[in-house]
């Protein structure tokens, strides 16, 4: 008997078809990969095999059980980590995994044993907050709160989103574990490399199956989605001798702990300076540094020609920021999310209002000015986040992870948008988990233990370390971290 049984499954929300006709199925022991595009449909599909969502017409079974008549014997059997919800931040470790044990009528010690392999790992960082975790220790927390009860099904929506490249690795390693217990295993990633670690994957588009079977096959079959052309770039346009960006000796200590570990660099104006390190790296809090949002404990540090430490305040005013958690107001219109943050940013009204008519003229927003953001598919909200951010020409615009979770075609058409900005003179300073946007930047500088490891172009760094490719590259140097990365 299969673990899983989708037959003709449908699903709208209004006039949007988010499910039409699903069928597919998944042997018992199985890792199945749900994959697609954005707005394809497989967090409704989701939702529905855990029983949070009914299907409109269709049915499914989840071990044998009904999804609508028996909601009860499905959740007692399945494990869920949602794509954004899965821990409480403000709980303890402990706390979140007593929370989910009572939520299933058990306790960790009843559940110890199914666990004990991923949550041994972060058992010594009981008493601290989740929200204080680092993505890498985040994920084994969540993989062990959706295990605790023993499902024999394993849900997971995009698990390892906002996650550095070897904590990936990491996470699927552990789920090759819990196969060999014989777990059913359902994922979906935007991850190629997670893709081809799936048994079998069915690729989901406009709420469609278009196919299911093996990794390859289906990433060879729809190559137009899954790997699209590289982006050509001429890394002289834009880019001066000019440094925009000046860092000696930057330290920020709490404690005893130096978190930024004694850096220095520079970037230059027109530059696609990428800046990486996995989780507990440094990399965030050398950015919230150089953004005025926190002051460095000793090192100096300059940024658009004002000084991080005695003048954050023209910092904040003269470089744009975008990151994957927040960059635009949901619940507000297209057009107020540009007048918000053009009047944050210091801008007059009637360039404000000059600018506006200009900027929906050119991502061909004007019939959507009034739509709430909330309402617009992702690849739409990433080009007015990217837009907002450098609306008032801001000498330099710093993404963090601007593309987390994004598919692969969404992500090269913000790289283009990218691009026409550094070659307007505009310095792109980017984090990214995502090895192949590496080889787009002109310089890289990777982090480890809070300290630049190593620096210079994709080309270079590959030679350097005798790599293939800059995901071979992280992963060597990240793997020599000394210190906890939490």
């Amino acid at each position: 008997m299969n673990a899983i049984e989708v037959n003709h499954i449908s699903k709208s929300y209004g006039k949007v078809k988010a499910l039409d006709d699903v069928s597919f199925s998944v042997g018992r022991g199985e890792v199945f990969g749900l994959i697609g595009p954005d707005g394809a449909g497989k967090t409704s599909m989701f939702r529905i095999l855990c029983t949070l969502l009914l299907p409109e017409s269709g049915t499914a079974k989840v071990d044998g059980f009904d999804v609508v008549r028996q909601m009860d014997d499905i959740r007692r059997r399945v494990g869920y980590m949602p794509g954004r919800f899965s821990l409480y931040q403000d709980l303890t470790v402990r706390e979140n995994l007593d929370f989910f044990a009572t939520l299933f009528g058990t306790t960790v010690e009843e559940g110890y044993d199914s666990i004990k392999a991923i949550y041994s790992q972060i058992e010594r960082f009981n008493e601290r907050k989740a929200g204080a975790l680092s993505g890498g220790m985040k994920q084994k927390l969540a993989l062990s709160c959706a295990l605790v009860h023993q499902p024999s099904v394993l849900f997971l929506d995009e698990p390892t989103t906002g996650v550095d490249p070897v904590s990936r690795k990491e996470f699927w390693e552990m789920l090759s574990m819990l196969k060999e217990r014989d777990i059913t295993i359902v994922a979906s990633t935007p991850y190629l490399e997670e893709v081809r670690c799936c048994e079998r994957v069915a690729f989901l588009n406009h709420g469609r199956v278009r196919g299911i079977d093996r990794p390859e096959v289906i990433l060879d079959q729809f190559a137009d989605i899954f790997n699209p052309p590289g982006i050509t770039h001429d890394k002289s346009m834009g880019c001066t001798e000019e440094n925009v960006i000046e860092v000696e000796h930057l330290v920020k200590a709490f404690g005893s702990f130096h978190a930024v570990d004694d850096v220095s660099f520079t970037v230059r104006k027109g530059e696609i300076f990428g800046f990486l390190g996995a989780n507990g790296a440094g990399k965030t809090t050398a950015m919230h540094m150089l953004t005025g949002l926190n002051q460095p404990t000793s090192g100096t540090g300059r940024v658009a020609g004002f000084d991080i430490r005695t003048e954050y305040e023209q910092v904040k005013k003269h470089i744009g920021y975008m990151s994957q958690k927040f960059s635009l107001y949901e619940d507000l219109t297209v057009a107020e999310n540009i007048r918000l943050f053009a009047g944050i940013y210091g801008m007059k009204d009637h360039d404000i209002s000059r600018k506006t008519d200009d900027l929906l003229q050119r991502l061909h927003f004007v019939d959507h000015k009034n739509d709430l953001v909330g309402s617009l598919p992702l690849g739409w909200k990433q080009k007015l986040a990217f837009s907002v951010s450098i609306f008032h020409d801001p000498a330099i615009v710093f993404l963090d992870e601007p593309t987390g979770g994004v598919d692969p075609a969404t992500r090269r058409q913000f790289w283009e948008l990218i691009y026409d900005a550094a070659a307007r003179g505009i310095t792109v300073f980017v984090t990214t988990h995502y090895m192949d946007e590496a080889e787009y930047c002109d310089r890289i500088s990777i982090m480890v233990d809070g300290k630049i490891s190593a620096m210079g172009t994709p080309d270079d760094l590959k030679r350097r370390y005798n790599q293939p490719d800059m995901d071979h590259v992280f992963t060597y140097l990240a793997r020599q971290a000394t210190r906890s990365n939490d």
